[in-house]
């Protein structure tokens, strides 16, 4: 059974983990990239108490590959060991529109999002697959049904806020995933985000590609496949998110 109590952050100094929630929801119409002197303030003042913390720190707080970076920088913790929830919720939501769409369980299906956790995601559809089946080898597949499958991905979180002013289910489920899986250190591969020290050629930037994620944080960046086109999208979405960290430095 679980405590829940009261504390300050002294509390949270020996603990495994600490998850930040701390800052300000989406408006209806506005970009997670609009968040972020709002929330970078505030997050800068926690990193500041967390200097020389143990744990791993887990941020879900948008908009998160910036304030991720920032953070890292801030408290002076390696990058392994301040991880966002980054594209996990955007993978979770492709595979459950492909599970629809083919009419299958998402669990089955292996396809990715990367980048930002945001407008300049990006797809890894030459590697999404069924079975060892290529999706784009599936019956009926058709190259047009690929664009508007990424648009609803990244509209989803958009339009579940003008309903209903926030995305609070969805992302807590994703959390308790990454927790529990790290916790446990059960070594699973997540599409996360973290401060890039090189994998595809990548410095500078916080952003989400898949992760191994032990007991020790986001230890391994693995480099996915990906055609030509997905790789420019890819450092599309790095110059986003490198403007955005430029404009706060």
């Amino acid at each position: 059974s679980a405590t829940v109590r009261a504390g300050s952050l002294a509390d949270m100094l020996g603990t495994q983990a600490i998850v930040i929630t701390a800052g300000k929801n989406g408006a209806p119409g506005q970009s997670r990239l609009d968040l972020l002197k709002a929330n970078l303030g505030i997050l800068r003042g926690i990193a500041l108490q967390l200097r020389g913390y143990q744990g791993i720190v887990v941020i879900v707080t948008n908009p998160i590959d910036v304030l991720v970076f920032d953070f890292t920088q801030s408290s002076g913790l390696p990058p392994e060991r301040v991880i966002g929830t980054g594209t996990m919720l955007d993978t979770a939501r492709l595979r459950q529109i492909l599970g629809q769409r083919l009419a299958l369980d998402p669990r089955s299906i292996h396809a990715q999002v990367v980048g930002e956790h945001g407008d300049s995601e990006a797809v890894l559809w030459s590697g999404a697959e069924v079975g060892g089946v290529p999706l784009r080898s599936w019956a009926g597949w058709q190259p047009t049904d690929e664009e508007h499958i990424a648009r609803q991905v990244r509209r989803a979180a958009y339009e579940i806020i003008q309903r209903k002013g926030s995305t609070n289910h969805a992302i807590g489920m994703v959390t308790a995933h990454l927790l529990h899986g790290m916790l446990r250190d059960e070594r699973r591969v997540l599409t996360v985000t973290r401060v890039q020290t090189g994998a595809l050629g990548l410095y500078g930037v916080a952003l989400s590609l898949p992760t191994v994620v032990s007991a020790a944080g986001a230890v391994q960046v693995l480099e996915p496949a990906m055609d030509a086109q997905e790789r420019v999208a890819l450092e599309k979405s790095a110059e986003v998110l490198r403007a955005a960290i430029a404009s706060v430095a």
